[in-house]
């Protein structure tokens, strides 16, 4: 997947292909970690790789349940904290959560897949302070640029914590994880200790 969306010509095969790449890009700063590298906290923040990709695989599904009218409630009340999402559990891995992730992907590709008018009403949650009060109802199309917008956002946090943690940037991530031929750009690979 190269750094770039596909060309698109239709606007669900535009959304769908946006989201598909920030989540590709998401996933791909947590390439060639180690299990301890994955959950480090090396910023000023209490964010590591892990936490973050745990967290937007339970976004992608709270989202897909509202868009499916399986839930009107938000995934927490605004006493509740959400540090335990980015937080490892008990026998959670680097893999198994990534894992996770893409099986969330492919429920939320499938909702979407099955709703024919991308504009069709998808109520607010009630009783939590970060979802408008006056807006009744948000449309498909308006959450799946939420997910676009949620999912850079946090890719962006996992760059600076994989470039804090290593070094390594983006692009050579891509270049490493898909085996990119092209010689002018160099692939990441792990350091190697000195001496």
């Amino acid at each position: 997947m190269p750094g770039l969306a596909p060309p698109v010509a239709d606007e669900r095969t535009a959304l769908l292909a946006f989201l598909t790449q920030q989540r590709q890009l998401l996933r791909v700063t947590a390439h060639g970690l180690t299990e301890e590298q994955g959950w480090a906290t090396p910023s000023a923040s209490e964010l590591s790789i892990a936490g973050l990709i745990k967290h937007a695989a339970r976004c992608e599904r709270g989202w897909t349940k509202l868009v499916l009218g399986l839930s009107t409630a938000p995934q927490r009340t605004a006493e509740e904290s959400d540090a335990p999402e980015f937080l490892p559990a008990p026998g959670e891995t680097l893999a198994g959560l990534l894992a996770d992730y893409e099986l969330a992907t492919a429920e939320t590709d499938a909702a979407v897949a099955g709703i024919a008018d991308l504009g069709r009403g998808v109520p607010v949650p009630r009783g939590v302070p970060w979802f408008p009060a006056e807006v009744e109802e948000w449309s498909v199309r308006w959450v799946l640029l939420h997910l676009i917008e949620e999912t850079a956002r946090h890719g962006g946090h996992a760059d600076i914590i994989r470039e804090t943690l290593d070094g390594a940037t983006l692009y050579p991530l891509i270049a490493a994880a898909e085996r990119w031929p092209d010689p002018w750009f160099d692939p990441w690979e792990p350091a190697t200790p000195a001496g």
